[in-house]
């Protein structure tokens, strides 16, 4: 028997006719709506592992699986969700969370400030870059200039889960541009920080004083936070360090969720709040917390993609297919771009200059979180689509370009520089040395900043 319906049949026996009556069908009710819910949850559970599990046959990612099943399961899909959806809404805000806690613990503080000091000139060019672009595009549509933000955040942040990723599979975790890559998906991260304040200081309508000073807290936090992790982080690892794995979760979850609620409440953005308690966490504790919460966070992720998904309608998507796939094109060119300058400027070769490019294409979870937003503020029902639709072209498209970008650029560049004289041409033949040099630093530099499970691949021959 359901618990509800043990507590509520002695009070029926006792109660008036009436009154049993509605307590039985209130406990019928009730037990119906959580074996709904049990049900829907559970399939779509069962559903995600299916999907991640096809994509992982033909190496691709599961994103844009995901989000096909949050349209087919949404408003105005195939079979819409009733009773889980609003338990699919606090995990995809979990998901959000666990996808930044997760990310700030691949790097620490040193990394952050060495990688500001060192590649800032290419992480202006990425921005300006890719951008840009979705800030014009959204001013041609009439969107407005809060809009316009929003979406040049959806083209500028590549995706960091698909890129490693992508390294991994490839076998490219030692290669010369690898840290060069790295570098920039740094900057990325680490611009989210200023960038998710701002957004929703936007979002939420504050005036100008309002917003400069949630700016104000949000830059001073974050700089509070590493200057405490460069001084202090062994102190705070160890006090959160134990050899018991469940203390340890239990720990830097709750954590991690009371730092999210408060930098929330302080209109920060949880997310970034999640992102600086990874930083500040770092050695064995990020490590051991690392292993015990991907499980979580593939879980909850997976949610979050859904629940974006959820929220779209399938027949908005055709009317902004066109705009999608124009800023898809336009912005894969900006970022192989971005790739191609910054190796240049490390003093790259031509090989991996390519390669460097290609791998920055995919777009991926940060593209849909900051889109996430917008689509809960209401601000535009349009951005939402051309999100959806934006993602799903790159994140298919991003594997695709990080293997063949190199080789059909050689191709191009090799038919259009061909020498008078028949011979190889010098400057392509040298392109061809992108072995890599040093690999074991090189290795070394990987392991900071990818993810654990990525990590085994840079130590191959």
């Amino acid at each position: 028997m359901h618990v509800s319906a043990q507590f509520s049949a002695p009070l029926a026996a006792q109660a008036p006719p009436q009154f049993a009556s509605s307590v039985g069908l209130a406990s019928e009710s009730s037990g119906h709506s959580s074996a709904v819910f049990l049900i829907e949850f559970g399939a779509i559970i069962l559903g995600l592992g299916l999907l991640g599990r096809f994509a992982a046959r033909f190496r691709l990612s599961p994103i844009p699986l995901y989000l096909l099943a949050g349209l087919a399961f949404g408003e105005g899909g195939l079979l819409p969700l009733g009773t889980s959806e609003e338990f699919v809404a606090i995990g995809a805000e979990i998901g959000v969370i666990l996808l930044l806690l997760m990310l700030g613990l691949e790097y620490t503080a040193s990394d952050l400030v060495s990688n500001l000091k060192t590649q800032y000139p290419a992480g202006l060019v990425d921005a300006a870059l890719n951008a840009l672009p979705g800030a014009a595009m959204a001013l041609l549509l009439g969107w407005g200039p809060v809009a316009a933000v929003v979406l040049a955040g959806v083209t500028w942040i590549s995706s960091s889960g698909v890129i490693a990723k992508v390294l991994g599979d490839l076998g490219r975790l030692g290669n010369r541009e690898t840290p060069v890559i790295l570098s920039i998906l740094v900057l990325e991260d680490l611009s989210m920080a200023v960038y998710l304040p701002i957004v929703t200081a936007l979002l939420a309508g504050v005036g100008l004083a309002a917003g400069s000073a949630t700016l104000a807290i949000a830059l001073g936090t974050a700089g509070l936070v590493l200057l405490v992790a460069v001084r202090y982080g062994r102190h705070i690892s160890r006090f959160v360090s134990n050899d018991d794995p469940e203390k340890l979760l239990l720990v830097v979850l709750g954590l991690t969720l009371v730092v999210a609620g408060l930098a929330q409440q302080l209109q920060v953005s949880a997310a970034v709040g999640a992102f600086l308690v990874g930083i500040a966490l770092s050695g064995e504790v990020a490590e051991g917390a690392h292993s015990l919460l991907a499980p979580l966070r593939d879980l909850f992720a997976a949610v979050f993609f859904v629940f974006f998904g959820l929220h779209t309608d399938p027949a908005s998507i055709p009317p902004v297919l066109l705009p999608a796939l124009v800023l898809a094109v336009l912005t894969a060119l900006t970022k192989i771009a971005t790739g191609y300058w910054a190796a240049r400027r490390a003093g790259i070769s031509a090989k991996g200059r390519w390669r460097a490019g290609g791998t920055l294409v995919a777009r991926g979870e940060f593209s849909i979180v900051i889109a996430g937003l917008a689509v809960t503020a209401g601000i535009e029902p349009s951005l939402g689509p051309l999100a959806t639709a934006y993602v799903l072209i790159l994140v298919i498209a991003g594997p695709l370009t990080a293997r063949f970008t190199e080789p059909v650029a050689l191709w191009v560049t090799g038919r259009l520089r061909k020498p008078a004289d028949g011979q190889p041409d010098t400057a392509v033949a040298a392109a061809d040395s992108s072995a890599p040099s040093d690999s074991a630093a090189l290795t070394g530099a990987a392991h900071e900043v990818l993810p654990a499970e990525e990590r085994d691949t840079a130590e191959r021959p």
